[in-house]
């Protein structure tokens, strides 16, 4: 089998900490012996482009076992770890990926990665679906899947431009991802990789967000629990309102950047933090992003006006500006949770990636009824990942009786009724 890692003999290594995840995803695994049983994708090659943690190790061996053929990549250079890799290909799957590798080692994976020509490409960052629309054809592919609120954002920008040649399920957006996932997982992770590669105080520091997502309500709330006091900063009006409900100051992030002590991007836009706010920061502010792609801290600029930079820690480095103050870049500027710390934890990680579970199998069974466009994750898929998760916990649900249901079919009862 062709794969292109760092050591496979960094395989043993990377089994025990797979296992150690799998324990912490039942929902997954159940899937996965339903896989099994049916055989669901024999015959099927998938492309993945993913953070290659043990939990995503855990999906895909879900989806060997259901007979597929599978290809990955990363998703991001910092975040792949060499013995989940070496794990993946003794469990015979083609991994073209190690930690670290250049940009140019990154697109030459992709490319391997789809050159099995695959009848359905998963994506976290839509760099598979990108790459596939750049070719003259999209071979045998027929559908994607993708997981990511950035990625999810490319998806769309080719659908309005009449460009998407395939359907593409914006798993990102299903309820048990996004409220969940981006919410208690990003929030968690990103708190996780700031105190990872700093050993910083929260409590008592002011700590800024970028963003007021589900992505960023969970790291507001992370750091609050922690201590700090939060600033938020928004260009949408509903979102800053519900960040001033939830009782957190508000502020443009010129404002902000006098009085941060740690800034954090999650907003899935370029050019948050750039020269302006640099020129305002106190000296030792600490700058962390936990958006999927390194655009959101201007770090070309950040460089360019640097006298000097140095390593401090891993993930840690500092920029010393003529002035004589020193701002601090953690992660090279990108997904700060991922580099620094774990990724999401895999309680978290066992309900977005059984959304991409049964995705991938509703997507290679109904692809022909869909049109090329980004679709919903169909409702019943994400009732039954919730339905399944809360049985792990042994949590049960109250139902409707049959005097309630016939109510909620009724248009007769009222108010005079």
């Amino acid at each position: 089998m062709d794969y292109d890692i760092r050591d496979i003999a960094l395989a043993a290594q990377g089994k025990r900490r797979i296992a150690w995840a799998q324990q912490h995803m039942p929902v997954l695994s159940q899937l996965s012996a339903e896989f099994a049983s049916e055989r669901s994708f024999a015959g099927k090659r998938i492309a993945a482009a993913l953070h290659i943690t043990t939990e995503t190790a855990a999906l895909l061996m879900a989806l060997r076992a259901g007979g597929a053929e599978v290809a990955l990549c990363a998703s991001n250079p910092l975040s792949t770890r060499d013995d989940v890799c070496a794990a993946l290909v003794e469990e015979g799957i083609a991994v073209y990926a190690f930690y670290d590798e250049d940009l140019e080692t990154y697109g030459r994976h992709i490319e391997r990665a789809l050159a099995c020509d695959p009848h359905l490409v998963m994506d976290d960052g839509a760099d598979l679906i990108v790459a596939l629309h750049q070719k003259p054809s999209c071979g045998a592919t027929v559908a994607a899947i993708e997981e990511t609120t950035t990625g999810v954002v490319r998806a769309r920008a080719l659908a309005e431009q009449k460009l998407l040649r395939f359907p593409v399920v914006a798993v990102n957006d299903a309820p048990t991802k996004h409220y969940f996932d981006n919410r208690y997982g990003t929030g968690q992770n990103t708190i996780d990789g700031i105190l990872r590669a700093t050993n910083t105080l929260l409590a008592g520091a002011t700590l800024v967000v970028a963003g007021y997502g589900w992505c960023g309500r969970g790291v507001a709330a992370r750091a609050r629990g922690m201590g700090a006091r939060v600033v938020v900063c928004e260009v949408n009006a509903t979102r800053a309102l519900e960040a001033v409900m939830d009782g957190f100051q508000v502020l443009p992030m010129l404002q902000a950047a006098e009085q941060g002590d740690i800034f954090v991007t999650v907003t899935g836009m370029a050019g948050v933090i750039r020269n302006e706010h640099f020129q305002s920061m106190k000296d030792g502010a600490i700058l962390a992003n936990s958006g999927h792609f390194n655009v959101e801290i201007d770090i070309a600029t950040l460089a360019d006006i640097a006298s000097e930079r140095s390593q401090i820690r891993e993930h840690l480095e500092e920029y010393r500006l003529p002035d004589g103050r020193k701002l601090y870049l953690l992660a090279q500027g990108r997904l700060v949770g991922q580099v620094a710390a774990e990724a999401s934890p895999a309680a978290i990680m066992d309900l977005s990636f059984a959304d991409q579970a049964l995705c991938t199998r509703y997507l290679l069974q109904e692809y022909e009824h869909l049109t090329p466009d980004v679709h919903d994750v169909p409702a019943e898929i994400d009732e039954r990942v919730a339905a399944l998760k809360l049985r792990a916990l042994g949590i049960e649900l109250d139902s409707l009786n049959e005097q309630q249901q016939a109510y909620a079919r009724s248009w007769q009862s009222g108010t005079v009724a």
